[in-house]
């Protein structure tokens, strides 16, 4: 069912997805189309007549006023037939050979003794320049009891999903069967979607990405400024009337007690949601829009509902007090007025915290107030643990190419800053530099996010490095391996990439997996790891030298032994006996072993016979590239260290006895047994075997060298540099950049 209103533009391709089109279903499909014009102010009417004169599938209903997207879905669902009905929006599409995979699946439910009463299936958010975000929230339903069918109450994470109507196809007796009815104005589907979830009697999640939801497009109700987000109270209001008039959830000791208190406190976080964006609750009913989510609190607040933990429930108790000043002040400020600052010590943790920060973040949204600083650089690396990988080497470079702009260092402490090389500058974190620098900077670089108090200002420059070309999967990707993302806050770092400008990729292969990992309206520049400059141009008396550092002897060759971290496993796994390795390799090796640095403890010093080769514990040292410059092989297992060793275009040893079991948990881009950058082995012999032949497997180093490092030629950060901040003279060409707003 399509309501139309306003969409000549974006009408024929979702007619056309529906079969209507060039490549039409079967004839014989049992599918009927209604779509009601709803007096579109446009050419929709005309386009559906000519669709429906080409397809006897299509019935057009042109409503003499117009009725709105809930008053216009009302219209359609009188006049269907089918079993099933699906609400599709007319803006939208569905992926080629959609239609006849649902049917089929429709056809297995009503073949069922209990036919699903709601059909959930997987689906794509498309920004307008066709970029794609998979399902946000899939990992909530991906495996879970829903693929088999369930209620809500055996799976209630489903309430944290979106609660959209295009998404689910309902039996059409039972939703009828409901009572209820779209809502009129803004979030007009939710006084159907949250009763038909809660009182289905099987639900059912089907893990195939089946329609093309567009995103920010102009007019759409979460771009636009309008009074009728207030609609979203009458939506509430019904949704609640539902639950009081069906005994299993207006008995306050009934067993969906839990199921109504989770509807409620979703109602208040999209209302304080709406509130909070700005843009969208005009500045002269923000007052009125407060009072009602106090009043939502006094009509619907269930009976033994408890306040969210933390910051938010105390967001939640000014809400449901009215106190709007006071929110708003803790919203911008991290500060309570100071007659509430007394029972901020009794409420959570988290609040108190914010309560004693807020002098930090006062001063940090006063330095806001001054001009942005158009020659000030704010540089940072893993968690401000120093100074080191791509921002180091872009750091460097701008110092050259781009002196004008002042770069200072983030450090967690003033023993990290010991360590700098110098003449570099810093400032410590939450110190008034620090927040100075943050809030005034013109340029930000960094291999991770900085944090999210730190709003991005306008006319600020963000360039995210990473630290590695991506075997195990990242990002959004991790949606699907829950032990990996371990708590991951994907809206989080939606956010995170929202701000980027600018992300750099090394090879082919990251550009093609981040894009989809980290959807966001960035430019990729395609230049290569700045990091791997040094590699690419090493010389040989840079090698001698950090071999003289690590007491590496003319003729002793050193083996590089660096395992990646394991999600799910605490710290550092000694998968590999260092002693037995060290007794089958011989005095002539020396073993170099660098463990993750998420990892707590590692191997430590130890002590080996006259006849076994020395193990050294690197761990600690801070720069990563002097042990590839010293080492004359690598060993690892799946660490992203394998792609920058490849530069120097030396032996690498994969020694991967858990291969099965980390693809499992963690998710990977390739089969690294089928494509390795070397010699492979699965245990301390093999190993062995592989290190003493020397050079095992050049073929394979040759191959991954070309699919991984083609563009690492030494010029990666001066192409970054160039490409982000104001240098003079001709600039280098960045190799094949792309501007990605996935």
């Amino acid at each position: 069912m399509l309501p139309v209103h306003g969409v000549e533009r974006f009408l024929p391709r979702c007619l056309d997805s529906l079969g209507l089109g060039a490549t039409p279903l079967d004839s014989s499909a049992a599918v009927e189309i209604i779509a009601v014009d709803d007096r579109s102010p446009d050419g929709c009417g005309a386009v559906l007549d000519e669709y429906a004169a080409l397809d006897p599938r299509l019935h057009v209903l042109h409503l003499t006023e117009n009725q709105g997207l809930g008053g216009a879905r009302t219209v359609g669902l009188a006049e269907a037939s089918g079993s099933y009905v699906w609400f599709v929006d007319s803006d939208d599409w569905i992926p080629e050979a959609t239609l006849p995979a649902l049917l089929a699946e429709l056809e297995r439910e009503q073949a069922a003794d209990t036919p699903s009463d709601v059909l959930l299936t997987d689906f794509t958010h498309v920004y307008p320049d066709g970029s794609t975000e998979p399902n946000p929230w899939r990992h909530l339903l991906r495996g879970s009891p829903l693929v088999e069918g369930c209620t809500a109450r055996e799976h209630p994470a489903l309430l944290q999903t979106v609660m959209a109507v295009w998404n689910k196809i309902f039996r059409r007796e039972f939703l009828l069967g409901l009572g209820v009815s779209f809502g009129r104005g803004y979030y007009e589907d939710i006084s159907v979607t949250y009763p038909a979830l809660l009182a289905a009697r099987r639900l059912r999640y089907l893990d195939r990405p089946c329609y093309n939801y567009r995103r920010g497009r102009p007019g759409a109700i979460t771009n636009t400024a309008s009074p009728k987000h207030a609609d979203a109270f009458a939506q509430y209001d019904a949704i609640f009337t539902f639950l009081n008039e069906h005994t299993a959830f207006a008995d306050e000791h009934g067993p969906d007690q839990h199921l109504r208190s989770l509807v409620f406190d979703r109602t208040v976080k999209q209302a304080l949601t709406v509130y909070d964006t700005p843009g969208l609750v005009p500045t002269e009913l923000r007052a009125e829009f407060f009072r009602r989510i106090a009043d939502h609190f006094a009509r619907h607040r269930p009976p033994g509902y408890h306040f969210p933990s933390g910051l938010r429930g105390f967001q939640y108790r000014l809400a449901a007090r009215g106190a709007q000043r006071a929110y708003g002040e803790l919203r911008r400020t991290g500060r309570l007025p100071r007659g509430l600052r007394r029972r901020a010590r009794a409420v959570a943790p988290a609040v108190r915290r914010g309560v004693r920060g807020g002098a930090r973040f006062t001063a940090y949204n006063a330095f806001r107030r001054l001009p942005l600083d158009e020659h000030l650089a704010v540089y940072a690396a893993y968690w401000h643990r120093g100074y080191g990988c791509n921002p180091a080497a872009i750091y460097e470079k701008a110092r050259e190419l781009a002196p004008q702009v002042r770069g200072v260092w983030v450090l967690e402490t003033r023993e990290q800053a010991a360590t700098l090389p110098a003449g570099v500058p810093y400032v410590i974190v939450n110190s008034p530099a620090y927040l100075r620098a943050m809030a005034t900077a013109k340029y930000f670089v960094n291999n991770v996010n900085f944090p999210h108090t730190m709003a991005k200002r306008p006319g600020t420059v963000h360039v995210q490095t990473q630290h590695g070309t991506p075997l195990k999967a990242m990002g959004m990707d991790l949606m699907d391996h829950p032990v990996a993302a371990d708590g991951m806050d994907f809206d989080r770092l939606r956010e995170a990439v929202s701000r980027w400008d600018y992300l750099v990729s090394p090879n082919p292969h990251t550009s093609e997996h981040f894009s989809r990992a980290y959807p966001g309206r960035y430019e990729l520049l395609e230049t290569g790891y700045p990091r791997n400059d040094r590699l690419a141009v090493a010389t040989p008396a840079e090698v001698a030298a950090m071999r003289e550092r690590f007491g590496l002897a003319e003729g002793q060759r050193a083996v590089l032994y660096a395992p990646t971290h394991r999600e799910g496993q605490g710290g550092y796994v000694p998968l590999l006996d260092l002693r037995e390795l060290a007794e089958r390799l011989g005095p002539g090796y020396t073993l170099l072993v660098r463990t993750h640095y998420f990892d707590s403890g590692g191997p430590g010093e130890l002590t080996t016979g006259e006849q076994a080769a020395a193990v050294l514990d690197v761990s600690g040292h801070p720069t990563v590239e002097d042990l590839y410059l010293a080492a004359d092989v690598l060993v690892t297992d799946y660490s992203s260290m394998m792609f920058d060793y490849a530069v120097l275009d030396r032996p690498v040893v994969v020694f991967a006895p858990d291969w099965a079991e980390y693809r499992r948990v963690r998710g990977v881009y390739f089969d690294l047994m089928a494509e390795p950058p070397g010699a492979l082995a699965t245990d301390a012999a093999q190993l062995a075997e592989a290190l003493l032949a020397g050079d095992p497997a050049p073929e394979a180093r040759a191959a991954f060298r070309k699919r991984f490092c083609p563009w690492d030629d030494g010029g990666a950060a001066e192409r970054v540099v160039r490409r982000v901040f104001p240098v003079g003279g001709p600039r280098s060409p960045l190799t094949g950049t792309a501007e990605l707003t996935a």
